[in-house]
């Protein structure tokens, strides 16, 4: 990363054309990454809702599919402009703050390597070869402790089997049924579309059906698997923590409530470097403070005399709201108001 000056030009460029390669300018507008991978979020409609940007090192920035944000333009390749032209040929001559030793951030700078034969213009003329530093490892896969498994109770036989109890507890409820013919036939935890069928089948047991106890425990399925980098498989293992921890907060299961919340806050605290990990922490916080609530697409459908999607959108709203109260609240929303609206929406879709 590096600190753009006033020689630098960049661009105005829609998130959702965003592309690998890109050097993008952070939030507190002083540095710039490069983007390793662009992921794309759709709504329930299929558009575009949140580009995730991949940066260099593992950080993860979350961006509205149609902000506008800055991008840096490609350097000309001009002795002026070119990273090799601020290198001396000579490296014991480099300054202490130049790209040869080290970087704003902190991190490994650009490396000398080697000289290329001099042409006819003499030693000088010979322009310095660079590489840029090795990427950084992603994030080792944190598990859970222990001592924090112990306050979880083990599952009582197969997972599959912890499916079929709940479903047998309720013969007629549809949703419930189509979920769990699905994962009866075997339930793989490298599978998103799984991890998915399992959370929804929590939150249907729970929200629905009113069922802690059955919701809890396919819920437990999912909340003892650690974070392993996939932002998509992750999304579903954070819906049921969050659900967890608010029914065990319901039950009075203080301490139970308490790990699952540890569980879900344990990728925020993966990031080793200090610079990635305050800009991680203020992207976070933002998403906390202005969280998607989804009250147009609500007015919308009410507008419209559609209770099915409204109900859909307040199912949404829900899981926002259940993941903000698994986080302690915001700064806009604290947590008692965030009990109401909770209870408000629980009320609003079981009606």
């Amino acid at each position: 990363m590096t600190h753009p000056t006033a020689s630098l030009n960049y661009s105005e460029r829609q998130a959702g054309s965003l592309r690998t390669g890109d050097l993008l300018l952070l939030p507190d507008a002083e540095r710039t990454a490069e983007i390793v991978r662009v992921d794309i979020d759709n709504d329930d409609f299929g558009s575009p809702a949140i580009v995730r940007a991949t940066l260099t090192g593992g950080g993860v920035l979350r961006i509205a599919a149609g902000s506008v944000v800055l991008v840096l333009d490609p350097v000309p390749d001009s002795p002026e402009a070119s990273p090799a032209a601020t290198i001396p040929a000579d490296g014991a001559d480099a300054p202490a703050d130049s790209p040869a030793d080290s970087s704003d951030d902190g991190g490994p700078g650009l490396q000398l390597v080697e000289h290329l034969p001099a042409g006819d213009g003499g030693p000088e003329a010979a322009p310095a070869v660079v590489i840029p530093p090795p990427p950084v490892a992603p994030p080792v896969a944190s598990g859970p402790s222990e001592a924090d498994l112990a306050l979880i109770p083990a599952a009582e036989g197969t997972p599959e089997s912890v499916v079929e109890a709940a479903a047998e507890a309720h013969p007629d409820a549809l949703g419930v049924l189509l979920l769990s013919d699905r994962l009866t036939k075997g339930i793989n935890t490298k599978s998103g579309s799984c991890l998915k069928d399992l959370s929804d089948l929590a939150h249907e047991l729970f929200v629905v059906l009113k069922d802690a106890e059955n919701a809890l425990a396919v819920a437990d399925l999912l909340n003892v698997l650690p974070f392993d980098g996939n932002p998509g498989r992750w999304a579903s293992v954070e819906a049921s923590l969050a659900l967890a921890s608010y029914i065990c907060r319901q039950r009075g299961e203080e301490e139970r409530a308490e790990v699952y919340e540890k569980f879900l806050r344990a990728p925020d605290e993966m990031e080793t470097d200090p610079f990635k990990a305050r800009i991680n922490a203020k992207v976070r916080q933002r998403s906390l403070n202005e969280p998607n609530l989804y009250d147009k697409e609500i007015f919308r459908a009410i507008d419209n005399s559609n209770p099915d999607a409204e109900r859909e959108w307040r199912l949404l709203r829900l899981e926002a709201l259940l993941f903000l109260r698994a986080h302690g609240g915001s700064q806009t929303i604290g947590g008692p108001e965030l009990e109401l609206r909770i209870g408000n929406e629980l009320e609003s879709v079981r009606a």
